[in-house]
């Protein structure tokens, strides 16, 4: 299965944003791809969150949603909405991923369960819990052609805990989109990425957010397409946004999951 990846440099206008995801939806189905992966935060990336509120709706009311699922049911695609800062019923924001199918509609959704609450040594700070809550569940969904795909977010990579049980449930592919700082990137991100894919032995897809946003932040870029035993198949750099494939074989998991049956030979700990 041909899938492809879109690096984004998000902004403060969500129908900018809207408009380059449609037209990677386009552009990947063009190039024959059958899902696209797009980076966290892909409808808005505003650290001002004043600013940000009057962005921040319902999944319902959303409009980069309803774009995107009308562009995917539109190419016939599907698309794994790395995610949008959305309203709860409760008042409080959630980081959530969407994946919409081929049809527009929502095949499943997962909320950050991991929240980036930090302070780096370069003077960076910051604090995800203050706006938004965290998710209570893990998720994985079946894609044709693809297998079982697990959900992760960002942050969610630094804790084994989410990718020991993605194993558990067998997943072929993990989508990990990310809005890394470049601090953290430079230090972590392809380690990180690689690990969790050699640990449940599946494919990882990393898209995320590069450059300078206008809300002044700057992210790590290098989206990574990463196979089961560890080998980078796709990595976008640190420079530009814009959109990459790669091809997931089932047969290479199989292969792998052969070779070094790590998932058949885990015991639990030791108490």
């Amino acid at each position: 299965m041909r899938v492809a990846v879109l690096q984004m440099t998000s902004g403060i206008d969500p129908a900018a944003n809207a408009a380059t995801i449609v037209d990677a939806v386009a552009t990947a189905k063009a190039g024959g791809a059958a899902m696209l992966f797009t980076p966290e935060m892909s409808g808005l990336v505003d650290r001002d969150r004043e600013r940000a509120r009057a962005h921040i709706v319902s999944p319902q009311a959303d409009p980069v949603l309803a774009a995107v699922r009308d562009a995917a049911a539109a190419q016939g695609i599907w698309v794994a909405l790395g995610s949008l800062a959305v309203l709860r019923e409760d008042g409080r924001f959630a980081n959530r991923t969407f994946v919409i199918d081929a049809q527009g509609c929502i095949a499943a959704t997962y909320d950050k369960l991991h929240m980036f609450d930090v302070a780096l040594a370069t003077g960076e700070s910051w604090r995800e819990s203050a706006a938004y809550a965290p998710g209570d569940a893990v998720v994985t969904t079946a894609v044709p052609g693809l297998g079982t795909l697990g959900l992760a977010i960002c942050y969610d990579i630094r804790f084994p805990a989410l990718f020991q049980e993605l194993g558990n449930r067998s997943c072929d592919v993990i989508a990990i989109p990310a809005a890394f700082t470049k601090p953290t990137g430079a230090a972590h991100w392809h380690l990180l990425q690689r690990a969790r894919a050699v640990e449940a032995s599946a494919y990882v897809i990393a898209a995320a957010q590069v450059g300078r946003h206008e809300d002044g932040r700057e992210t790590y870029g290098h989206s990574l397409v990463v196979d089961p035993w560890g080998e980078v198949l796709l990595d976008m750099g640190g420079d530009n946004a814009g959109l990459g494939f790669a091809e997931i074989d089932p047969a290479r998991i199989a292969e792998v999951r052969a070779q070094l049956p790590s998932l058949a030979n885990r015991r639990p700990m030791p108490k």
